[in-house]
């Protein structure tokens, strides 16, 4: 209803998942981020010649979408949270300052261990950036302290699904994010572009950003031990190289490193490699999981394809996911 009310009419629910279920039948679990919990949408999509596959959770406060991709065994491809949010920030940024809407202090924000694209963007258009720890709560608590000092909130992302376009609902909000999405979507298609043409573009102007999660399961008092040895370790003897690149910079959120930051102490660690990639290493709050992120970057030459780069990151990406694994094993 929401997207009808937006103009939006060549829709087609998936009908098994249209009304309320506790027992959530049709899907192993109702998270969005899970394997197989688009399957029936994409069946669908491939019936109806879809172009788009949009799809909130249960509690409607997380968005998932996917685009058409004739070269993808289901025939669509997931986007990942951190391709989804540049796009909804490009655009917000992009429309306001194309109308000459863009308020001053116009305030953008995302988590420690999403894409460093945002930043990007932010600087391309003017915007005020910030970043703050993982979990929504922290991008509202950091957004209205910001507004204090004069700033305009106008986006906020986390890669786990979850963003909040405007400041009318102020938690990550599915729904006000697919609607901001379908208006882009349509946009982009009357002006002759797809989702995926314009990451493109933005990977040109901003360089190739292939992204990643690795979360190694580690489960009781013994798993916590050897998370914590993990992590102690990495504090004693910091790396110098990841993945064949030079550690240029890292930062310690468990101490004044956090302050200086001005972000609440955390247990996470954060290396910025040579080239603009990056890996931040934290243990879950919630899971007994340790996880860590993976950035690679790989500029696109002028002129350049970018299949080279997308390959160059693809690679960095593995090396890193290799010394991840290695130093988890230990």
């Amino acid at each position: 209803m929401a997207l009808t009310r937006r103009g939006h009419t060549a829709l087609h629910p998936v009908c098994e998942q249209a009304q309320p279920d506790g027992e959530f039948p049709t899907v192993d679990f109702p998270n969005p981020e899970e394997a197989g919990a688009l399957d029936l949408a994409m069946d669908l999509g491939r019936q109806v010649g879809a172009e788009l596959i949009v799809a909130n959770d249960p509690d409607t406060d997380r968005l998932c979408v996917a685009v058409e991709d004739a070269s993808a065994s289901q025939g669509f491809t997931q986007l990942t949270g951190n391709e989804l949010g540049v796009l909804l920030a490009d655009w917000l940024l992009g429309e306001r300052a194309r109308r000459g809407e863009l308020p001053e202090g116009a305030l953008v924000l995302t988590t420690v261990v999403s894409t460093t694209m945002l930043e990007r963007l932010a600087q391309e258009h003017g915007a005020r950036y910030a970043e703050t720890l993982t979990g929504f709560k922290w991008i509202w608590d950091r957004a209205l302290a910001l507004e204090v000092e004069g700033a305009r909130y106008i986006f906020g992302f986390e890669e786990a699904l979850g963003y909040c376009v405007g400041p009318a609902v102020r938690d990550k909000d599915g729904v006000g994010a697919a609607q901001a999405l379908m208006e882009l979507a349509a946009r982009w298609k009357e002006r002759g572009k797809t989702l995926r043409e314009r990451l493109e573009e933005l990977a040109r102007v901003h360089g190739v950003h292939v992204t990643d999660q690795i979360s190694t399961v580690l489960p009781g008092l013994d798993g916590r031990a050897r998370i914590d040895a993990i992590m102690a370790r990495l504090r004693e003897a910091a790396p110098t190289s990841i993945g064949g690149l030079k550690v240029e910079r890292s930062r310690d959120l468990s101490g004044v490193e956090a302050d200086q930051a001005g972000l609440p102490r955390s247990d996470v660690l954060t290396y910025w490699l040579a080239g603009g990639s990056r890996v931040v290493v934290r243990p879950s709050g919630t899971e007994p999981k340790l996880k860590c992120y993976i950035e690679a970057r790989a500029v696109v030459p002028e002129g350049a394809e970018l299949a080279g780069p997308q390959e160059s990151a693809r690679s960095t990406a593995s090396a890193i996911a290799q010394w991840i694994q290695e130093t988890v094993e230990v």
